[in-house]
C-alpha cells in the first residue's frame, strides 16, 4: 500500500468514528445510566490459540451474567494486526456501550484507540497493557513478571541446589512485552536460586502451533542435554510434550497457559508445571466492568486490574482438566473468584503506570 492509500484509509476511519460519535445514542464516556440492551464487543488477536479462546469465553460469560448485553466477539483466524485493527474499528461503530480488546500488536492500536475514545466509546484493554498515548484508562491483565517467577519457582523444586547445566528459554513472540516480562521473572528466579545453571535464550520459538513445534524441535536438537526447557506462551508445552512422545526421551518442561493438550502433557508427566494467567477471568472482569459503567452511569473503573494466576501441576491437574471441559464448568469454577473480585475492587486495582 502506498503512502496516499494509507492516508486515505486513515482518513476514512477517522471520519467514520466522528460520524458515529455525532449520530449515535449510547452511554459513551459522558453518558448517564442506560436501560435496555447494551451493545458491546470483545476484539481479540486470533481464534486459533487457547489463550484468546479462553478470554473470549470469559467475555461471553461476563455479558451473560451482566444481563441483556448484545456482545459481538471478533478476531482474525490467525495473528494479523492490521486485520484486527479493521475489526476493532468496525466494532466501535456499533458497540457504543463498551469495547474490550486484546492484541499482540499494541503499537498498531494507538490511533484507533484514540479515535474510539474521542468518539465516546468506553474502552478496556485485556492481557496487553494499552500503548502509551492510547487514551485507555482500564487494563485487565496479569503481573507477568510474577507469573514467570511462580513458574520458575515451581520448576526448580526438581533441580537440586548446585546443579550445573543449561536451562533453555523460549519466546513465542519476541518483542511482545508481556512474554518478555514472564521470561524476565523466570531468569531472575533461576539466577537468584540456582546460580550454577547457565540460562540460554530466550530463543524465538514461534507462536502458531506448527511453527512453534518446528522451532522447539530444532532448539532441543541444538541443546539436547539441557536441564530444563521453559516457555512463555501457549504452544510451548504442547510442542515439548510432542517432542518427548516422538523421541521417547523425558525432559523437565514448564510453560504458560492451560491449552487442552498442555494439560494432557501435565497429566501424562511430560510437563512439570504450567503457569496459567487465568485468561477466562480477564475477559469476564473486563466485560462486567464495562457493563456496570453503562448500566449505572458511574465512572468507568480506572487502573490495572490484576486477577492473578495459578500454578497447574500434578497435584491439581485433574481438577483443572474438569474445569476446562466446557463453558459451564468454567463458569462454575470461576464464579466465586469473579464475585469476590467484583465485590472488592480495591484489592485487585493498582495504578496503570505499574502494570508489568
Amino acid at each position: 500500500m502506498n503512502r496516499s492509500s494509507k492516508w486515505l484509509q486513515g482518513a476514512v476511519a477517522s471520519c467514520a468514528l466522528v460520524l458515529v460519535a455525532c449520530g449515535s445514542s449510547g452511554t459513551g464516556t459522558g453518558g448517564g445510566p442506560k436501560t435496555g440492551t447494551l451493545h458491546m464487543a470483545f476484539v481479540y488477536a486470533t481464534t486459533s490459540q487457547n489463550p484468546f479462546q479462553e478470554m473470549a469465553l470469559g467475555a461471553a460469560a461476563g455479558a451473560a451474567d451482566a444481563g441483556d448485553v448484545d456482545l459481538t466477539e471478533t478476531a482474525p483466524p490467525s495473528i494479523n494486526g492490521p486485520q484486527e485493527v479493521s475489526q476493532f474499528q468496525a466494532a466501535v461503530r456499533t458497540a457504543r456501550d463498551g469495547v474490550a480488546m486484546e492484541t499482540l500488536t499494541p503499537d498498531l492500536f494507538v490511533r484507533p484507540l484514540q479515535q474510539a475514545a474521542a468518539a465516546g466509546v468506553p474502552l478496556a484493554t485485556v492481557d496487553t497493557v494499552p500503548p502509551p498515548g492510547a487514551k485507555v484508562e482500564l487494563y485487565v491483565g496479569n503481573d507477568n513478571t510474577e507469573l514467570g517467577r511462580s513458574l520458575a519457582t515451581e520448576i526448580i523444586k526438581q533441580i537440586p541446589v548446585g546443579t550445573t547445566g543449561e536451562v533453555v528459554l523460549g519466546n513465542d513472540i519476541p518483542g511482545l512485552d508481556l512474554l518478555s516480562q514472564r521470561l524476565d521473572g523466570m531468569k531472575a528466579v533461576l539466577q537468584e536460586q540456582r546460580p550454577t545453571l547457565t540460562v540460554l535464550g530466550p530463543f524465538d520459538t514461534g507462536s502458531e502451533p506448527t511453527d512453534n513445534y518446528n522451532k522447539w524441535n530444532n532448539t532441543v536438537k541444538a541443546h539436547p542435554d539441557a536441564i530444563a526447557y521453559l516457555g512463555a506462551g501457549a504452544s510451548d508445552a504442547v510442542s515439548l510434550s510432542l517432542i518427548q512422545k516422538n523421541t521417547g526421551r523425558r525432559m523437565l518442561v514448564g510453560s504458560c497457559d492451560p491449552d487442552a493438550q498442555a494439560l494432557l502433557g501435565v497429566k501424562d508427566g511430560y510437563v512439570a508445571a504450567l503457569a496459567s494467567p487465568e485468561h477466562w477471568l480477564k475477559g469476564y472482569i473486563a466485560i462486567r466492568l464495562l457493563a456496570e459503567h453503562a448500566r449505572t452511569g458511574k465512572p468507568l473503573t480506572q487502573g490495572w486490574w490484576n486477577p492473578g494466576g495459578l500454578i497447574i501441576n500434578a497435584a491439581n491437574i485433574d481438577n483443572i482438566i474438569a474445569r476446562q471441559q466446557n463453558d459451564q464448568s468454567r463458569r462454575q469454577w470461576f464464579a466465586d473468584a469473579a464475585a469476590r473480585q467484583l465485590a472488592d475492587p480495591g484489592s485487585y486495582l493498582r495504578p496503570l503506570a505499574e502494570a508489568k
